[in-house]
């Protein structure tokens, strides 16, 4: 059997047993896993992927790393100054830092000039929409989060705000398979992150954190089925602006 249906396999299993895992409310045990699984998806993306993105290799090297650091401060008792949890922000600095990558292949992979362009007025409603549902969202961890860490939290709901209206952005100007994808998993991921946030600041119920994780898993599947996939360009849209298909 091919390497490539071996990991792809693997995935699958430690992606149920990852969901497992939380259901079972098993955080430590679940965090390892997911941190597994993200390695494999990785490696699976550089073996499988013969037209391989620099930006979003980078972007899954530094999810990967995210998790992995994640994971560690699970299992490891470090000593740090009363007062700031250092931990806290290298790791959501690692998950911004690795959205940022996933946004700057959107990015070079569009024009967004023509794109907004093309699409002014949803272009508006959507960035007036995005900055309603960041300060709605991150205005419900104000009371648990001194001012560095909601800046903080802000910074990350906008990243992954962003993230989802770059994609939208990019499927209505495009309109085929691959921007459909990246679009359902960058709404999958916003999900996901607003599930933890209720899970976290809201409300202490593991459905919110399970509903969380298989938005999570959602994500990836879709993720990476984007990048296996070339763009194309619908025939009608390439005749009416000569673009090359």
């Amino acid at each position: 059997m091919h390497v490539s249906k071996i990991l792809g396999i693997i995935l699958i299993l430690l992606s149920i047993l990852f969901l497992g895992l939380q259901s079972q409310v098993l955080e430590i045990e679940a965090s390892g896993v997911k941190s597994l699984a993200m390695i494999l998806l990785t490696l699976l993306y550089i073996l499988k992927v013969k037209k391989k993105h620099m930006l979003f290799l980078l972007f899954l090297i530094f999810f990967t790393v995210a998790e992995i650091f994640n994971y560690v401060t699970w299992v490891r008792d470090f000593e740090m100054d009363e007062g700031t949890d250092y931990l806290y922000y290298v790791g959501n600095a690692l998950y911004i830092l690795s959205y940022t990558f996933l946004i700057a292949r959107i990015f070079v992979g569009t024009n967004m000039i023509k794109a907004i362009s093309k699409f002014p007025m949803q272009t508006l409603l959507l960035v007036v929409l995005g900055v309603f549902v960041v300060y709605l969202v991150t205005d419900t961890t104000k009371s648990e989060l001194d001012n560095s860490q909601y800046t903080l939290e802000f910074s990350y709901n906008a990243v992954i705000v962003f993230l989802m209206c770059s994609a939208l952005v990019n499927y209505m100007f495009k309109d085929n398979k691959k921007s459909m994808n990246l679009l359902i998993g960058s709404i999958c991921i916003v999900f996901s992150e607003i599930l933890q946030l209720a899970y976290f600041y809201i409300a202490d119920s593991n459905i919110l954190n399970l509903l969380c994780s298989m938005f999570l898993v959602a994500a990836f599947v879709f993720f990476y089925l984007q990048s296996r996939l070339e763009n194309e360009v619908t025939m009608s849209y390439a005749q009416q602006h000569n673009l090359k298909v």
